[in-house]
C-alpha cells in the first residue's frame, strides 16, 4: 500500500468507544480498563464512562503500567456499559522519523525498562529462543531486526479472525500458524526480548485513516512497542505497514495487563460494540448515537 501524503500540522478527530453488555447470575467484582491514556500523540476532547441501567461505584487507580482502571461490582443480571471518547490524534504516520533507531545494550537500559525484557505469560520467549536466534541473529541489533521479525510474521503466520483463545501463547501461535491482532502482538514481543529488546503490549483503537476499510467489525486493536535508542517504537505485524491515528488505552507486559474486562466471576458477555472513526472536528459530541454517515476514514485518502 503506498504511503499517504498529507499535511503533518493538522491533527486529526477521531471518536472512539465501546458498549458491553454482561450478565453475571450473582454480584461479581471486575475490572475495566477502558479509558483514552493521555500521550503527546493523542489529546482528550472528551470523555465517558457510564453503566446504564443503575448507578454503580466506579473509583478509578492507576496500574503498575500506567493505565487507568476502573473497580467495579456488577450486580446480578444484565448491565451495560458504555464507554465513548473524543480525541485528537496526531496525523503522522508511526515513528515516522525514526527508523534507524539501534538496540540498546541490557546493561544500558533504564530501569523501568527493563521489566519489559522478562518472558510473561503469554510471550514465553524461552521457548523461542533458539528460533529467534536462528531466523534473526544475522541482522543488525536495532529497528531493522524488529522490522525484520515483523515482515517474517506478517508472511507466514495468517491473520484469520475469530480464531483468538485466551490459552495460546506467542509459541503456541507460531506452531499453528495463524491468529489475531493479540497473538501477532505477542509472537513480536516474545521475539524482541529473546533478541535482549524490550518490548511491550499496547491495546486501543485504530481508525482506518489513510487506510482501506478491511470490512471486518470494528474492534479493539492490540499491537507492540520496542524500546530501542530514542525510546518506544510502534510495531505492529498484523499489518506491518505504519499506521496514522493510534488511540491508546493500555499497556503492559502481555495481554493478561491490558484486558478491557477481568473479571472475578463469571460474568458472561451478551453484546460487544466497538467504534474508531474519523469524524469532521466538531460534528459530534459525547453521547451522541454512534453514526458511521459522519465517518471520514475507510479509503486511502486523508480526508479533513
Amino acid at each position: 500500500m503506498p504511503t499517504p501524503s498529507l499535511d503533518t500540522t493538522a491533527h486529526l478527530t477521531v471518536r472512539v468507544g465501546c458498549r458491553l453488555v454482561y450478565e453475571p447470575a450473582i454480584p461479581t467484582a471486575a475490572l475495566l480498563c477502558l479509558r483514552v491514556r493521555l500521550n503527546e500523540h493523542q489529546t482528550l476532547i472528551g470523555e465517558s464512562l457510564a453503566f446504564a441501567g443503575g448507578r454503580l461505584a466506579s473509583p478509578t487507580y492507576t496500574d503498575p503500567h500506567g493505565n487507568t482502571v476502573n473497580r467495579i461490582v456488577l450486580p446480578a443480571g444484565r448491565t451495560e456499559i458504555i464507554h465513548d471518547a473524543i480525541v485528537t490524534v496526531s496525523p503522522g504516520l508511526d515513528n515516522f522519523n525514526h527508523s534507524g533507531a539501534r538496540a540498546v545494550s541490557p546493561e544500558n537500559l533504564p530501569d523501568e525498562v527493563l521489566r519489559y525484557t522478562l518472558p510473561s505469560r503469554y510471550c514465553d520467549f524461552d521457548r523461542l529462543l533458539q528460533f529467534a536466534w536462528d531466523h534473526f541473529a544475522h541482522i543488525e541489533p536495532g529497528r531493522a531486526r524488529v522490522q525484520a521479525i515483523s515482515d517474517w510474521l506478517h508472511a507466514n503466520i495468517e491473520y484469520r479472525f475469530g480464531s483468538g483463545s485466551p490459552d495460546l501463547t506467542a509459541w503456541d501461535i507460531i506452531q499453528r500458524g495463524h491468529g489475531v491482532c493479540r497473538d501477532f502482538a505477542h509472537m513480536i514481543i516474545a521475539l524482541c526480548r529473546a533478541l535482549n529488546m524490550p518490548a511491550r503490549y499496547v491495546v486501543g483503537h485504530l481508525p482506518d485513516i489513510g487506510y482501506t476499510d478491511p470490512g471486518t467489525p470494528m474492534d479493539f486493536h492490540a499491537y507492540a512497542e520496542v524500546y530501542l535508542e530514542g525510546g518506544w517504537f510502534t510495531i505492529d505485524p498484523r499489518y506491518n505497514v505504519p499506521r496514522i491515528g493510534r488511540v491508546t488505552v493500555s499497556r503492559g507486559l502481555d495481554a493478561v495487563n491490558c484486558a478491557f474486562t477481568t473479571s472475578y466471576g463469571s460474568v458472561p458477555l451478551r453484546y460487544f460494540e466497538v467504534w474508531a472513526y474519523q469524524v469532521p472536528a466538531g460534528a459530534v459530541k459525547i453521547g451522541d448515537p454512534i453514526d458511521l454517515s459522519l465517518r471520514l476514514d475507510g479509503t486511502p485518502v486523508i480526508r479533513r
